[in-house]
């Protein structure tokens, strides 16, 4: 055994890297020979390197190894000398002669492939196999590059920015980065943009095993039909090219009328990687974690596991198992442990890494970089791509003051344990600050006044849009025998009464959830859905029209998630052009969040570290003194939540079971005492009792006496996003009306030429207003007309005219069509056969405003009653100067 410096090295071979290079399958071998084997102590012109790994009479691998003490990647040069003295190996790559160079110190390995200048070096969880050198050996990537960017980007599903980010990610992955980052706003069509990249790259052979990794096992189902549906040749569907695996799923994570048919991955695929296999494997960040960690391992990350993963096992998955991954929603990790099983997850592999998200996050850049295209909820709404939303300020004296209670007032108390409820009379005062509101407790007159003001703005929704409006209610918790999720699903069936199907509540709790959303997606009922968590992030409900926010939202990136939900164009109402944020604080949410960057500072909350990790870095002096202030930090609390019970208990530990006490003098009792007060702190029942003791039994206080105060103001945002009142947004729009007469015809006819005013006029208007820089969209105007003025639905002719003099009166499209016709009938008599065109006609412009003689060849109203030829006829060949006339009268 070598001795000194050498021996640590010596060590680390035989201890650490030894073993890894077994159970990759390279076998020790003491000469040349067939097969694949490692050579020890491998002769170069530059002396000898500490590992050859060869494959038949060739050495593809060279590895250098450093005692553990020693941070390996800066050893990599040495191991490119290796490369360049071994002059009597048969391969060539420009001036070096092995071509996968590694550094390691047992624990820590850096990997280089040389063959390529742009090559970078980097970081790896494992040595390769053989057969992954043997892979690489075999990919020309130059020419794949080159095949990929000789295939045209043309299915005709594609958005132009969804070809401008598939045309980033591979210009990135040309230039042999490794992570890279696609930032696109929520309904944008990330999952589209990328299930057409995946196709692209494996027809071109950049990629051919592609995991695509979600954090919920709804997204993996939603991820796997867009593969399914996804036809990249004529009268071919993307699995019917090549093999789409998911993990396994249950009946109800589809439609009813839906195929299910998911094919589970074979273990095979990802125990032995096969280069003539091309596949996707759709699975959440959960399974693949359990896999490659241990059930217990991904438990302590994610907490509760979800359901369908009881057949997943710990397998031993090679590094090389895909060549490409997309982590979507790559933002998650909103706790330190989530993050790091997440990263341990991704960097298992060597592969290419895309992250995908709407909302990056600082440890989402750390990781992937950043954007190499990004596309923002801001350009997609002036693009017409997504809807933008107006704003209701809920003024809630409750939720922006909080609640007083006087003594002898009668409150509701409920245990939280057992939900047994009882009234009692307060003895003294007490005050709940805002942030206790819903948590410790509740004002049901509160949540009562808030939800009649939400039914009002859907009773002007309805009227207008002739339609409820999908409303999502975001509640603040889901509690056992408190849930305000419950309250306020009882309180909104009460109010809206429309029975209980009308008013769903969709959370984790409830039978089901997955089939519950397709339900409130894709039927009328319910109109109504309460969550909490579970419809934040990754549910495509595109005709929601209002979220109302009573939950406290401490993160941007899940604020922005949440109102995400909203932004997608409808479906079964292409007209939806907006949303309605109901703001339940008074406008501070929004407030809060509005000055955020595009890259959010937010970080993930810190790993929480057990009792005894604690404990045993303190015996072991690591940064004792920190260490020892965060467990008196954590005594201290379970002082304050412990139970009677609890203190008995502890009380064999400590005096008289008073552990605030012991955790104030705990720095004098480690310094004076170590020995003794680490063997009680060491002691695994006491550890034990410090996790599971009897906690104290909370009241949750219902504040049955309380009057809320609660009032709204809505605001609507223009083309920049700013947040504008009505009359703010009237007086930019008469402003925009006295400049604009010369650069916007239809603006100049309605003013000074009315004879003149038609269906080009119209759409001319509507199109010019639609674009400007203030959003002048109709129904935005006609919603600010109805706040301001009391008058709802206002033409488009009014708001001109108005705008430009406010003498000028305000009618809705019915009151100036029959004011015209009025004026168009005084005097005159028609016949049966005129009067029925002039029934026909009324009907058309109380809906268009406008009418021209191609109308009548054009729209089946006129067409099928014999059009311009039967209509001119039946008016003696008058017709022409009779729309002129009503033209005329509706723009006068």
């Amino acid at each position: 055994m070598p001795s000194g410096e050498s021996n640590s090295e010596w060590l680390t071979r035989k201890r650490r890297i030894d073993p890894k290079l077994d159970a990759c399958g390279w076998r020790r071998r003491a000469a040349s020979g067939n097969g694949a084997y490692r050579l020890e102590e491998y002769e170069t012109a530059a002396g000898p390197a500490d590992y050859a790994l060869c494959i038949d009479s060739d050495a593809v691998g060279i590895i250098e190894a450093k005692k553990l003490s020693l941070g390996p990647q800066n050893v990599l040069t040495q191991a490119q000398r290796y490369s360049r003295g071994a002059t009597a190996n048969s391969l060539c790559f420009g001036e070096y002669r092995v071509p996968f160079l590694y550094s390691t110190n047992g624990e820590v390995i850096w990997f280089h492939d040389v063959r390529h200048e742009l090559n970078r070096s980097r970081r790896i969880a494992g040595f390769h196999t053989p057969g992954a050198f043997r892979e690489m050996m075999q990919l020309d990537f130059d020419a794949a590059c080159e095949r990929l960017r000789a295939t045209p980007n043309s299915h005709p599903r594609l958005r132009p920015y969804q070809v401008e980010a598939n045309t980033a990610v591979e210009a990135a992955i040309a230039a042999r980065k490794r992570e890279m980052l696609v930032a696109m706003a929520t309904g944008t069509g990330k999952t589209f943009t990328m299930v057409n990249q995946v196709y692209r790259l494996m027809k071109a052979r950049v990629a051919r095993r592609v995991l695509f990794l979600v954090d919920r096992r709804a997204l993996a189902a939603q991820a796997v039909r867009a593969f399914k549906s996804f036809e990249p040749e004529p009268a071919l569907k993307f699995d019917q090219i090549y093999e789409l695996y998911s993990q396994q799923f249950k009946r109800e994570d589809f439609d009813e009328d839906e195929q299910f048919d998911p094919t589970v991955l074979p273990a095979n695929y990802l125990l032995d990687p096969n280069p003539d296999h091309a596949f996707v494997y759709v699975c959440t960040i959960q399974r693949l974690a359990m896999n490659l960690f241990g059930r217990q391992a991904a438990a302590k990350a994610f907490g509760e596991l979800e359901g369908g993963n009881d057949d997943a096992e710990t397998l031993d998955i090679p590094i090389h198992a895909f060549d490409l991954i997309i982590a979507d929603e790559c933002h998650r990790g909103y706790t330190g442990q989530e993050l790091s099983v997440w990263r341990d997850t991704l960097n298992h592999f060597d592969a290419i890494r895309l992250g995908l998200t709407a909302t990056p996050a600082a440890h989402t850049t750390a990781y992937f970089g950043s954007p190499v295209f990004r596309y923002d909820y801001r350009t997609a709404v002036l693009d017409s791509h997504l809807v933008d939303y107006d704003i209701v300020k809920v003024h809630s004296d409750v939720r922006l003051k909080g609640i007083f209670l006087q003594e002898g007032e009668q409150v509701g108390l409920v245990d939280t344990a057992s939900g047994a409820e009882q009234l009692d009379r307060l003895e003294d005062e007490r005050t709940f600050e805002p942030q206790e509101v819903e948590r410790k407790v509740t004002s049901p007159d509160s949540n009562r006044k808030i939800i009649e003001k939400l039914r009002e703005h859907c009773a002007q929704h309805e009227q207008r849009y002739g339609r409820f409006p999908k409303t999502l209610i975001f509640a603040a918790h889901d509690l056992p025998h408190v849930s305000h999720a419950d309250q306020l699903v009882s309180v909104c069936r009460d109010v809206f009464g429309r029975g209980d199907a009308f008013v769903q509540k969709i959370t984790g709790r409830v039978d089901r959830p997955l089939q519950r959303i397709r339900e409130f997606r894709n039927r009328q009922n319910p109109g109504i859905v309460v969550s909490v968590d579970l419809m934040s992030t990754g549910v495509d409900i595109p005709d929601l029209e209002i979220i109302v926010f009573l939950r406290p939202v401490g993160s941007r990136i899940l604020f922005e998630q949440m109102l995400g939900r909203g932004t997608r164009k409808g479906e079964k109402h292409p007209d939806k052009s907006h949303f309605t944020v109901f703001d339940g604080f008074g406008g501070t949410l929004l407030e809060r969040f509005k000055q955020a960057t595009a890259i959010t500072a937010d970080e993930p909350a810190p790993p929480s570290r057990t009792y005894a990790e604690i404990i045993d870095d303190i015996w072991h002096n690591r940064d004792r003194d920190y260490n020892v202030r965060c467990l008196a930090k954590r005594l201290q609390r379970i002082d304050k939540e412990m139970s009677g019970d609890a203190r008995t208990l502890f009380g064999a530990y400590v005096p008289d079971g008073d552990l605030a006490a012991f955790a104030k003098s705990l720095r004098e009792a480690i310094a004076d005492r170590f020995n003794a007060t680490m063997q009680l702190l060491r002691d695994p029942a006491f550890q034990k009792l410090l996790v599971e003791y009897p906690r104290k039994r909370d009241s949750y206080v219902v504040a049955i006496g309380t009057q809320d105060m609660v009032t709204t103001e809505w605001f609507l945002r223009d083309g920049e996003g700013r947040e504008l009142k009505p009359a703010d947004y009237l007086e930019m729009f008469a402003q925009f009306v006295r400049d604009n007469p010369t650069q916007i015809e239809a603006i100049r006819i309605l003013l000074d030429r009315p004879r003149d005013w038609g269906t080009q006029a119209l759409i001319e208007l509507r199109t010019k207003l639609s674009q400007s820089r203030e959003r002048f969209t109709p129904d935005m105007l006609q919603k600010a007309h109805e706040v301001h003025y009391r008058k709802a639905l206002v033409d488009i002719i009014s708001m001109v005219k108005h705008a430009a003099d406010e003498g000028q009166p305000l009618f809705t499209a019915e009151e100036r069509v029959a004011r015209a016709f009025a004026q168009l009938t005084a005097g005159h008599t028609f016949t049966g056969a005129q009067q029925a065109w002039l029934d026909r006609i009324r009907e058309h412009l109380i809906a268009n405003l406008s009418i021209d003689r191609e109308d009548f060849d054009d729209l089946p109203v006129f067409s099928r009653n014999g059009g311009w030829t039967a209509a001119d006829r039946d008016f003696e060949g008058r017709l022409l100067a009779i729309l002129e006339d009503i033209n005329g009268a509706l723009a006068a």
